[in-house]
Formats: structure tokens, C-alpha cells, sequence
């Protein structure tokens, strides 16, 4: 995906497709259910480091492995994804 790309789905805010997560330093607990919504509709993004109002605010750089690490541990807890319809 394209700097652009990315700059054109934070400039159309947050909706039905689209959540931003503020994430500066670890995985906010509600990103599961971001994602599971996703999952079960027809995808979507999940942008880190993004206030809820737009605002970027950035991901720090040394715990990027650690949000990655969670997003890929979480993902097979069958806690953590699970469908709700």
C-alpha cells in the first residue's frame, strides 16, 4: 500500500470499513474487535498509530515487533478471534 493510499484512507475518517487505533506503544485491547467486525463483514482497515479524530500520531519505533508479535499471537487465540454472529 502507498503513503498515499494510506494518507487518502485516514484523510476519509473512521466508518463501517476504516478504524484507527491509537497503538503508540502496545495493541489497544478493542483492536480484536476491530478486527473481528472486519472478519466478519467484508474487510477492512486497521490504521495504528492514527487518533480517533485523524491525527497521526505515529507508532514507536521499538515496539513495533511487540504490536506485530501481539497481532500474530492473538490471531490464532481462539479467544481473542472468534465469530460473533
Amino acid at each position: 500500500m502507498t503513503k498515499e493510499r494510506i494518507e487518502h484512507i485516514i484523510a476519509s475518517g473512521e466508518g463501517i470499513r476504516v478504524e484507527f487505533k491509537k497503538s503508540k506503544r502496545k495493541l489497544n485491547k478493542d483492536a480484536f474487535d476491530s478486527i473481528c467486525s472486519f472478519l466478519n463483514r467484508d474487510g477492512g482497515y486497521l490504521v495504528l498509530g492514527v487518533k480517533d479524530d485523524g491525527r497521526i500520531e505515529g507508532i514507536d519505533e521499538d515496539a513495533v515487533q511487540l504490536i506485530l508479535d501481539s497481532i500474530a499471537t492473538n490471531s490464532n487465540n481462539p479467544l481473542k478471534l472468534k465469530n460473533k454472529m
